[in-house]
């Protein structure tokens, strides 16, 4: 695998680790994630860092193995380009639901090496 991609895979993983360590002390729970403006931002910062990575991956392998990874760009650029658009029940689902399969699949990825 090129070094970049590597390094770019290292760094999905490492927000999806803080994504996770927001909660460590908190309840996953949406009504206090909704109500918590720096943790909402904390975790559209980790996901915009998401998306560049995968962004950049694409561009050096626009068939890179990576579930979804258009869609992760487009979130990305949601996040980025339409801030007053962002819904706090869409980026829930995300980290509920997609957030644990990417890092499943990242972590095979860099093991994989």
């Amino acid at each position: 695998m090129d070094e970049k991609i590597l390094k770019w895979l290292f760094d999905i993983k490492l927000a999806i680790a803080e994504i996770e360590s927001y909660f460590q002390d908190l309840p996953k729970d949406f009504n206090q994630y909704s109500k918590n403006l720096i943790l909402k931002r904390a975790v559209e910062r980790d996901l915009e860092i998401i998306g560049e990575a995968v962004n950049r991956i694409l561009k050096k392998d626009p068939d890179f193995p990576i579930e979804n990874a258009y869609k992760i760009v487009g979130l990305r650029n949601h996040i980025i380009h339409a801030y007053d658009n962002i819904s706090d029940e869409n980026l829930w689902a995300i980290i509920q639901k997609h957030i644990p399969l990417l890092k499943l699949e990242v972590l095979k990825l860099i093991d994989s090496e």
